[in-house]
């Protein structure tokens, strides 16, 4: 799976405007918690099943940008969890899931 690293919040900006062109995904993890090290191990494997179309994926690590989680939280007015899986599109979250709720049908059937 190819992720795009979210580092700051440029990164996130141009995020939302690619939500313009194309469905985005953002995988929020925690990297020292082992649930959600568990739920990303799972949802990669399916995702390279799947391998969904037209849908970007931009990952997040939780511990290292916590205010730009804080801020995706505000922007999408979609409450923080960890790990969380928020769907955007035109600009908009139109889906999220957090912990075993995580999952790339879902995705697919949007």
């Amino acid at each position: 799976m190819n992720w795009i690293k979210i580092t700051s919040l440029k990164d996130w900006e141009a995020a939302k405007e690619k939500s313009f062109q194309n469905t985005i995904i953002i995988f929020k993890h925690s990297t020292t918690c082992s649930i959600s090290l568990a739920t990303l191990a799972r949802f990669e494997r399916q995702w390279n099943n799947e391998k969904p179309e037209n849908i970007d994926a931009y990952f997040l690590d939780l511990l290292s940008f916590r205010p730009i989680s804080n801020q995706i939280a505000l922007d999408t007015a979609v409450t923080h969890q960890s790990p969380q899986l928020i769907v955007i599109k035109n600009g908009s979250a139109i889906y999220n899931a957090s912990h075993n709720g995580i999952n790339v049908e879902d995705i697919i059937e949007m």
